[in-house]
Order: C-alpha cells, then structure tokens, then sequence
C-alpha cells in the first residue's frame, strides 16, 4: 500500500510563489505572515507601500523571499504592469484579497461610486485572474502549469444584511460567480479555484466602518446589533482565522477542493 505524505508536507508551501493582494493590513496582512510561515516566497500588492514595508519587516526573519508593489488595482493599466514586471517569475498561488466596502444610499449610487467599487472588487479580480491563468497556461512544462486561486467573497453576496451596501453586495456576487465559472472551466488544465466567504472579521477596515457608523449613521447601529446577535460563536472573527484557511485551500490539504465556496463567519450563514 502506498504510504500517504505526512501533514508536514501537504500544508507546505515551500518552493511556491504567492501573489496577495490587499496585503498591507487586515486579512491579506494576515495572509502574508502565514503564507511566509507556511514557506511561501511572497508577492505583495497594496495601494499602501508605508503598509507593505511593515509587514516585510515583520516576516523578514522566516527567510523567504518578499517583493512589494505598489499598485492601484482600480487601473487596468497598473495590473497590466505588474504582471508585467512578475513576467518569468509568475506566481504558483494567486490570493484576490484587496477590496473596498463604502456605504451609500442606493437611490444616491451615482455611475463614479460604481464604477470604482466594481473596478476594485470585481474588475479587478477577473483581470488578475486572467494573467494568472494566461502566463500559466504558456508554462512548456506540464508538470509546472496550473496553479491555485483563490478569491475572497463575502457574506453579504449570499445573505445582504446591512442596508447601504448593494454596489459591495453585487460586486462579491460577481466575485463567486467568476470563481464557479473559471473553476468549472480551467480545473482540466491544472488549476485549483475557490472562493473564501468571511464575515464578521474584525479589522482595521472595519473598525473604521464602525467608528462611521456610530459617528454619522446611528440608523445602522440596530443593525450591528442584530449581526451580533446572530452569530452562532457569539464574537467576531480575527483575520489569522481567515488566513488560515486560505494556507489550506493554498496547499496539497486541500488538493481536491475545486470550485468551493468556504464561509468563514462563525456560523452567520447557517444561523
């Protein structure tokens, strides 16, 4: 009987290459530690380079290789350059983590808000999504094409639940659907897709959705509190929890998991 390869070795990802972005705070922050951790050399995209700088500074000791780009994902341009830039040395794990969640009235969505959050979270995820699969595909060796994708939705693409937030909610519906298509599609040539669902993830993003709610729109302080009380664990989450998952769905642990979508709420959805 063939002997299966120890955990060790199936959470490794040592010799691979990820690409995250969103990677100066929060859940790509997170990302970004545990993928180091887990062996990964890291490619980090962030409109924040002060941000960047610090996480290198905080994972520098565990000796993997670490570049940082500044860039502005909201430009076709921009992406088109740094995947320029990465030509020859194209990531084996793609993370579309960056993303925005601004409030607005619906009947006050204006074409400039929309644009700029479906740019961010939506454009820019298939356009990522389709250098890494087209630089991949080139790949002479078979054993060395395909690779890993992995995108991050939300919970208010399944279940909306804060008023003021459609263009957001709409924006990672689209996220989940071009994750289901390219999985259903690409998975023959090697490639593992999935989709994360996190929820209720405290961060500094959200804290500072927080400190405006409260400040200017106490209308949605009701609904902070319905969240709350709705989540099966009783707290919120931490962004290692999501990064956690995320190293999974990164290695060979996950090496038949195609095409998923992995709520990580603390049990919103089921509630």
């Amino acid at each position: 009987m063939k002997s299966l390869p120890p955990l060790s070795e199936l959470i490794s990802l040592k010799g691979k290459k990820a690409l995250i972005t969103g990677s100066a705070v929060g859940i790509g922050k997170a990302m970004a530690c545990r993928f180091a951790e887990a062996g990964a050399d890291l490619e980090l995209v962030d409109m924040n380079e002060r941000g960047l700088r610090a996480v290198v500074g905080e994972i520098s000791k565990l000796k993997v290789k670490i570049n940082v780009h500044k860039v502005d994902l909201s430009s076709k341009e921009g992406i088109d350059a740094l995947w320029e830039n990465l030509r020859g040395k194209e990531p084996d794990i793609l993370v579309n983590n960056a993303g925005i969640y601004p409030f607005k009235n619906f009947l006050e969505v204006d074409d400039a808000f929309l644009s700029k959050v479906m740019d961010i979270n939506l454009k820019s995820v298939l356009l990522m999504c389709q250098h890494m699969i087209g630089r991949r595909l080139k790949i002479r060796s078979r054993l060395k094409r395909g690779g890993v994708i992995i995108n991050i939705g939300s919970i208010e693409a399944l279940m909306p639940f804060v008023e003021g937030m459609a263009p957001y909610s709409i924006s990672k519906a689209g996220v989940i659907a071009l994750t289901r298509s390219l999985a259903k599609e690409y998975g023959k040539n090697g490639f593992r897709i999935n989709a994360i669902i996190p929820g209720g993830i405290i961060t500094p993003g959200t804290k500072a959705v927080a400190r405006e709610v409260t400040q200017l729109r106490l209308s949605l302080l009701r609904t902070g509190v319905l969240f709350s009380t709705r989540l099966p664990l009783k707290r919120g989450g931490l962004p290692d929890e999501v990064a956690r998952m995320a190293v999974v769905l990164a290695s060979d642990l996950s090496s038949y998991v195609h095409g998923a979508l992995i709520p990580v709420d603390g049990g919103f959805l089921s509630a």
